[in-house]
């Protein structure tokens, strides 16, 4: 029998076939990941070549996942990021940081950081040390939070146009960049899932807008999410624009990469919580599903991509609405929050939606029980979302900073043990 590529493998998966193997993402996206630490313990448990990481989500901390160790692993997807970080600045110009816990790491040339006296880390968008600070990360913590840098609110001088300064046309030189980086994905074998950028309604990662030096408009999250019942015309003439402008540049991105690529991520808004919705499915499908319509409509009728959505939470009530925008894959599939128990989710949805996440709950499970607790739960999820395909293995979102290694190692053990 013809051996299959990771390529292939995934592409079964995503068509609800069944493949040969189980599918494995890690690092694909900045919500499939790995913490530093964790990337940097694996190495060694492995006995991998020494070196520091890299961190290529500074907002995250989360660790580059070389080949070798994707390799180890069976890693069968490639991701393909935006040309900036969350904080504004490119990865390149390597340069060497110690984290407060003293692990040495490789972070990009802007990674510009100050330490206050309580032992809090400050990091700036751009890399600008003269711009007040958009990221903190607390004294013994392991990633940066944003800092909320909101303007006084005269809803009088509210102007869309300040929400939407971050939402801007593909130059040349994003062309080019997208064109190479799909290229360097498709070339290792791997599947190929890539953020374009653009297309991410009310992210609340990105509304403080910590990539901008002086952010306009509705930048505090609280007033975001208030904004969404009380300003419904304001966000609607947001998205509305920002959709435009989303439209034309996939238009361009697609002549550049053409179908090299399998997924796209679309959105990381998180519409869940752990006992319930953000929304009611009502204000979900007013607000936001036009938007994410027109969006997966063009993607479908012009590419073979695949379209990806993460939501954190207690979304059953949503996953119908998310099936009739147009999307394949569900992420991070959280199956700790009410509502969410596997069975009932592959039996309702899993013909009709990709599930990549759910493997092993990242809050308890991988953090805090025993290696053997970890192999039963992932062998447990793996039995149900794996059945008729449908399922790429990952865990519920990016796997912890203080994740112990034997737990990790216990859950990629479990994983090969399921393929058999």
């Amino acid at each position: 029998m013809e051996k299959v590529n990771s390529k292939t493998r995934v592409q079964e998966a995503l068509n609800h076939r069944q493949p040969d193997r189980l599918p494995v993402d890690f690092g694909g996206t900045a919500v499939t990941g790995m913490h530093v630490r964790c990337v940097a313990a694996l190495r060694d448990f492995y006995g991998l070549e020494k070196h520091p990481v890299k961190v290529h989500d500074p907002y995250q901390m989360l660790g580059w996942i070389d080949d070798d160790l994707k390799e180890v692993v069976g890693i069968d997807v490639e991701g393909v990021f935006p040309p900036e970080t969350l904080f504004g600045f490119r990865n390149e110009n390597w340069k060497m940081w110690q984290m407060p816990d003293g692990l040495e790491v490789f972070v990009p040339g802007n990674f510009n950081t100050t330490t206050d006296e309580n032992g809090n880390t400050f990091i700036y968008p751009k890399g600008d040390l003269s711009a007040p600070p958009s990221g903190i990360m607390l004294q013994g913590g392991f990633f940066f939070d944003a800092i909320v840098r909101q303007e006084p609110i005269d809803d009088s001088q509210l102007d869309p146009e300040d929400n939407l300064e971050e939402f801007g046309l593909a130059t040349a030189e994003d062309l080019a960049y997208f064109e190479k980086e799909t290229q360097r994905a498709a070339s290792t074998g791997r599947a190929v899932i890539a953020n374009f950028g653009g297309t991410a309604f009310g992210d609340i990662a990105l509304v403080p807008a910590p990539f901008l030096k002086h952010p306009k408009g509705i930048r505090d999250i609280e007033e975001w999410y208030v904004s969404t019942l009380t300003r419904q015309e304001y966000i609607h003439q947001v998205f509305e624009r920002q959709c435009e402008i989303a439209l034309q540049n996939l238009e361009k991105i697609k002549g550049a990469v053409e179908n090299t690529v399998d997924a796209v991520f679309i959105c990381g808004t998180d519409f869940g919580t752990q006992r319930s919705t953000f929304c009611s499915p009502h204000t979900f499908r007013d607000l936001y599903m036009p938007y994410y319509r027109k969006i997966n409509s063009w993607i479908h009728d012009n590419t073979s991509w695949k379209t990806f959505k993460h939501s954190c939470g207690a979304v059953e009530p949503l996953i119908k609405a998310m099936i009739e925008c147009g999307f394949d894959i569900l992420n991070p599939v959280q199956c700790s929050a009410n509502g969410m128990d596997a069975e009932l989710l592959k039996k309702e949805h899993g013909d009709k939606i990709v599930f990549w996440g759910g493997g092993v709950d990242t809050q308890s499970t991988l953090a805090f029980c025993t290696p053997e607790e970890v192999r039963e739960q992932v062998l447990r999820r793996c039995a149900v979302f794996a059945k008729n395909g449908g399922f790429v293995f990952n865990a519920v979102h990016n796997v912890q900073a203080d994740t112990p290694v034997a737990n990790i190692v216990a859950m990629i053990d479990a994983i090969l043990q399921f393929s058999g």
